[in-house]
């Protein structure tokens, strides 16, 4: 985004800032096959996206904090997609026995690590993942993720909503287009709640210990 904008959203008082408390959690959301493999309508190029998540798996798990990771599945007769399938058709690829949904390699969640399961953009949406962040006393939500624009945003906006600090980590998240992905990573910047760096996220959990 130019100068210029940046100027106009801090005059108008979209300034704000949210600082992440000291106990976090991971949230990788759908780090799924589908984006990464050019046999896949869904491919979106985000290869990059997907090294930056590795770090801050290996990061995030070196902190010891917990770690969700989200995947959307649907049943092989769509029927539990709702309107986001309705809207989305292409979402069919997460059906059941899909390769496409599978988790990118590297990406999978350890056993003792919570695996979030949804059909819809948010990782929040209909999951119980709030009350489990509350009961385990999390307060910030650091998030990876793909798409930017979709359920990245959306799980930021809900994290915000929920009373957790989100922090969506630059380099960790992707999207088709570098426009809309750049457009929406302002707009959460100003609206929703903070995008870091991975470097200072890194030393953000090395300040934990």
């Amino acid at each position: 985004m130019t100068g210029h904008q940046q100027q106009d959203y801090e005059r108008a008082g979209f300034d704000g800032r949210l600082t992440p408390g000291t106990s976090p959690a991971l949230i990788l959301v759908d780090p799924a096959r589908a984006y990464v493999d050019p046999d896949c309508p869904l491919y979106a190029g985000a290869e990059p996206a997907a090294d930056a998540m590795r770090l801050l798996l290996a990061d995030a798990r070196r902190a010891g904090i917990p770690v969700i990771v989200t995947r959307v599945l649907l049943r092989a007769d769509g029927r539990d997609g709702g309107l986001f399938l309705r809207k989305v058709p292409v979402l069919g690829v997460f059906a059941e026995g899909s390769p496409f949904g599978e988790f990118i390699e590297g990406l999978a969640p350890a056993p003792h690590e919570l695996t979030v399961t949804k059909q819809c953009p948010s990782a929040f949406f209909d999951t119980g993942l709030a009350a489990h962040l509350t009961a385990n006393g999390i307060d910030t939500v650091l998030i990876g993720g793909l798409s930017t624009s979709g359920c990245v945003r959306a799980t930021a906006l809900d994290a915000m909503q929920y009373g957790f600090v989100p922090v969506v980590v630059e380099e960790a998240v992707g999207d088709r287009d570098p426009d809309i992905h750049a457009a929406n990573l302002f707009d959460i910047r100003h609206k929703i709640g903070e995008v870091w760096p991975l470097g200072r996220v890194q030393e953000y959990l090395a300040s934990l210990g």
